[in-house]
């Protein structure tokens, strides 16, 4: 499995000239490209190929007055960033076919200098390496101090040079993590509980077996020192200097906030991965309700991230990830006796079930039944509830739920 493992940098002021410029020069061969590609189509010529690309604005370009200081930086990185361009209209022609599944993706546009994120990328054939004091010898650049967090798993293939938006550099190297290896440091799964999660604002996460985690709200908490700085730039002249300080300032005390956040996600997904052999989840709609007015809180909790760091973690290290449909009543239905109650306002924590009488904590009950609709829960001997298919029931027709042969009988019964 191919990862990426993310390290801070700490260049020397010449090394931070050096990186500039080696930015600079991707960025203008990327946006020569686009340019070239934006021609042809108006003209209604055939698109160059990347070799002729790669001959005209790189080795050609060279020679020239205007692109001369193209060779102050190593030819792998502008190779690179062709492949960038055209990775990314490959991109943009497979969504317009519909061959690319996701959301439209548009077509390319030019950088800036004054992008949030900047980077370059050098592969095995730079001959870029770690050396034997720790530290990334990079072509054109120097020995560019690393730290280090932990050991890389193998030897890295290529590695990305970051930028961010406030000012920090970061080493992101790709490797190949093994296996045997990934399974040791995780206890065996045979033993291990299932578990469903039913995400949320007041509580981030509530487990099935009632664990519920508090959400931090890092967004909400940095809040006021989040204002004051946005208000300082706010008064700053632009193109000033000052301006650029203030700028800085706001940046960094959002990179703050993004990087607690993604600790707690990191060690959350990890402890349910360590503790759990199955993990099933709802797929929820993350871009719909970020448009609603939870919008800043649905920002705020980040479910998406984690989803995504629960799902590359459990295919890392062995275990069941199960996704339910977003349209699976989890908080209408009696984790008991299965019969549905109907919606309830959002105000409504806790609800009788009117067949069985069992009184529920909303977030708990949604929890369980998102581990029953995935197939996970078990019964009194410890046998696996597998759900089976059932005829939609017609205010449910359209529904990408999963009932159990059970709860489906169950239905019928009330009825």
């Amino acid at each position: 499995m191919q990862l990426r493992y993310a390290f801070r940098l700490d260049p020397e002021p010449g090394q931070r000239v050096a990186l500039a410029r080696a930015f600079g020069c991707a960025r203008v061969v990327y946006n020569d490209a686009v340019a070239a590609r934006e021609r042809a189509r108006r003209e209604g010529a055939a698109f160059p190929s990347a070799g002729a690309l790669s001959k005209m604005l790189i080795t050609e370009a060279k020679q020239s007055p205007g692109r001369h200081w193209l060779s102050e930086v190593s030819a792998v990185i502008l190779q690179q960033a062709l492949r960038d361009m055209e990775r990314a209209y490959t991109n943009f022609f497979a969504s317009l076919k519909g061959a690319r599944p996701g959301a439209r993706v548009g077509a390319p546009r030019f950088k800036s200098k004054r992008d949030a994120r900047q980077a370059i990328r050098f592969t095995a054939n730079a001959r870029w390496k770690i050396t034997e004091a720790g530290r990334l010898l990079l072509p054109k650049i120097g020995e560019v101090k690393v730290r280090w967090s932990r050991t890389l798993p193998s030897v890295p293939s290529s590695v990305t040079v970051i930028r961010d938006a406030a000012g920090r550099f970061f080493a992101s190297f790709v490797v190949e993590t093994d296996p045997d290896t990934d399974l040791a440091r995780m206890p065996d799964a045979d033993g291990l509980p299932s578990v469903g999660i039913d995400l949320g604002l007041t509580h981030f996460a509530v487990l099935s077996d009632g664990t519920k985690i508090d959400s931090p709200r890092f967004l909400r908490r940095a809040e006021k020192k989040l204002k004051k700085a946005q208000r300082e730039l706010s008064r700053k002249q632009k193109r000033s200097k000052n301006r650029e300080k203030a700028r800085l300032k706001v940046a960094r005390a959002h990179a703050q906030v993004a990087d607690a956040r993604r600790e707690f996600h990191h060690q959350l997904s990890t402890r349910l991965i360590r503790e759990n052999q199955a993990v099933a989840v709802e797929d929820l709609a993350v871009k719909a309700l970020a448009r609603t007015r939870l919008g800043k809180s649905v920002h705020d909790a980040g479910w998406a991230q984690f989803l995504a760091m629960l799902e590359y973690k459990a295919q890392r290290y062995a275990r069941v990830f199960v996704k339910v449909g977003r349209f699976e009543p989890t908080s209408q239905v009696c984790s008991v006796c299965g019969v549905k109650d109907g919606p309830k306002p959002l105000h409504v924590r806790t609800w009788a079930c009117t067949h069985c009488g069992t009184v529920h904590d909303r977030d708990h009950n949604a929890a369980k039944n998102v581990k029953q609709a995935a197939g996970l829960a078990v019964t009194a001997c410890r046998a696996q509830v597998r759900p089976e298919l059932v005829p939609a029931q017609r205010e449910e027709a359209g529904s990408h739920g999963i009932h159990t042969g059970a709860r489906a009988a169950q239905r019928h019964s009330t009825r």
